[in-house]
């Protein structure tokens, strides 16, 4: 069985995580939060997007009334993300967050954490446990003579069996590094030790959009591959909308989910006879305006197209000054080298 289908299943407002359900896309806002009517404009341009989870930051008491706003015109669920004050995480339960995600480690001692607990069960409101190589509990921090994976799953098995003796089992867990060998470690053998516990995946830290991207793909796609992970984030030092737009090549690449059309196009070469590069962004841009979840070739010559992209549903091969519009293989038309992404675009919109 896929590792992914025996996980517990967890209900964040009207998004199931775990138990089989489609692999959920997350983000976090980076507005302060205490401007409720900027986190609630990038909230809504995330969902455009495809984001489904978001997670809001909760630093301070004097964010609990636009916190509370957000939770409550949020068009997905909230889920607060907290650190050090335990108080935080009892008043984000009250306020109406779907989920709370707090790391044990940082909270302060076990009496707290047992807080947090109690209320979360009362409300009945998940727990995501998020345990980080930058903030790991410092009992594992010092072991030495472990690998920082060892730490990560020990700390985090620790974590786990403490909630569930509590008789709280609404729990997903992350145990992030920036590392991508590490997180793939990690989160292999957090899957085969502790196979009921949904898994929210990341490399964190991972960096700017380019290599954010890079580490992000390796990682997140080489477990979803294995039917390892439930949700993730893609953890990039740019705009949050880039995340959402990651995520979801990944999920595409992998064969989970598509929303957005696939764009196919070739590496260019000498018998290229048109920009291509030129080309291939236009309709890349373009693309963006589209929901169908299509594929889309635009190729650079004759050799690569349509043959080569014959399992494509529509596409451009580019001759000397004209492009052939194609649907599964076949030619339909010819047009002018100025004329290709109008006519191209036409075909896609009457036919998808």
């Amino acid at each position: 069985m896929n590792p992914r289908e025996n996980t517990r299943q967890l209900h964040l407002g009207s998004v199931d995580v775990g138990g089989g359900a489609l692999v959920s896309v997350q983000s976090m806002c980076n507005t302060d939060t205490m401007d409720a009517s900027a986190t609630l404009a990038q909230i809504t341009g995330l969902e455009e997007a495809g984001c489904e989870l978001i997670r809001v930051a909760l630093p301070s008491k004097a964010a609990y009334p636009s916190f509370e706003e957000i939770c409550k015109k949020s068009p997905l669920p909230v889920i607060a993300d907290i650190h050090f004050k335990h108080s935080h995480a009892l008043a984000a339960i009250s306020m109406g967050a779907k989920a709370i995600r707090i790391n044990p480690g940082n909270i302060g001692d076990m009496a707290k954490v047992d807080e947090i607990i109690e209320a979360a069960k009362a409300a009945k409101v998940p727990i995501r446990i998020g345990v980080n190589a930058g903030s790991l509990d410092p009992y594992y921090k010092e072991m030495g003579g472990w690998s920082l994976s060892d730490k990560l799953i020990a700390s985090s098995k620790a974590f786990v069996r403490h909630f569930e003796s509590q008789g709280f089992y609404d729990i997903a867990l992350s145990a992030k590094a920036h590392d991508v060998l590490t997180t793939i470690e990690t989160y292999e053998r957090l899957s085969e030790e502790l196979p009921e516990i949904p898994l929210h995946l990341g490399v964190t830290e991972a960096g700017t959009f380019r290599q954010g991207t890079v580490k992000s793909s390796l990682g997140i796609g080489h477990l979803l591959l294995k039917g390892i992970g439930d949700t993730f984030r893609v953890s990039l030092t740019a705009d949050p909308l880039e995340e959402i737009r990651v995520a979801w090549d990944i999920l595409a690449a992998a064969g989970l989910r598509r929303r957005s059309p696939e764009i196919v196009s070739c590496p260019t070469c000498g018998r290229c006879k048109v920009d291509l590069v030129a080309l291939a962004s236009k309709v890349d841009e373009r693309l963006q305006e589209v929901k169908a979840p299509i594929s889309v070739a635009v190729m650079g010559c004759a050799v690569n197209g349509p043959g080569e992209a014959k399992d494509a549903d529509i596409g451009v091969a580019c001759g000397n000054g004209v492009g052939s519009i194609f649907v599964q293989g076949t030619i339909i038309k010819k047009v002018k080298e100025d004329e290709i992404i109008d006519a191209l675009f036409k075909e896609i919109d009457e036919r998808f």
